[in-house]
């Protein structure tokens, strides 16, 4: 059995995040701190990120005032309380592989200290010595107590509700080591 193991280049790795609401939607990214994955015979069998919730950025606000407000508030209890829980993690815990480097994933997704389990389908290309992995996850956010304007939660919102759903798009480069 060959097994090779891969450290993510948080530098060369991105995610981007779309949240939506009922007049709209904001995007931005958030960063990578770390992540390794392990392949055997070619296949993701195990994997974990770290995602630095310090980071995240929005990207369709102009108004620096606006936007260092709206970054404030997403790092906020109300949003990923980033003070105390500076970190969120994805673990894969199961991988099926698909046609053309596609794998059906299973993982763990925990933010703001509760984990709860995803699945996504993940692309992989990989080379002697680097991997490019890229994944969408839909995250539910009310399973991890982000309740804020959730019609789940509060009654009468109008044009302020948001959206339960956000995207991650996720862009990985790792290396072998």
């Amino acid at each position: 059995m060959d097994t090779k193991n891969f450290k993510v280049n948080n530098e060369k790795s991105t995610i981007d995040w779309i949240g939506r609401k009922i007049t709209g939607a904001h995007n931005g990214t958030i960063g990578v701190k770390e992540g390794n994955f392990r392949f055997e015979d070619g296949k993701p069998v195990y994997g974990k990120l770290v995602i630095d919730t310090r980071t995240i950025k929005i990207l369709d606000i102009e108004d620096a005032e606006t936007n260092a407000q709206f970054a404030g508030h997403l790092s906020s209890d109300d949003f990923f309380n980033s003070d105390q829980f500076p970190e969120a993690f994805f673990e894969i815990t199961h991988a099926e592989p698909g046609d053309h480097n596609l794998y059906y994933v299973t993982g763990d997704l925990t933010i703001k200290g509760i984990t709860h389990p995803v699945n996504t389908s993940l692309q992989v290309s990989t080379t002697d010595n680097t991997a490019a992995l890229d994944a969408k996850v839909v995250v539910d956010r009310t399973k991890f107590n982000i309740k804020f304007r959730s019609a789940n939660f509060f009654t009468n919102l109008g044009d302020t509700l948001i959206y339960n759903n956000f995207d991650l798009n996720i862009h990985l480069v790792a290396e072998a080591y």
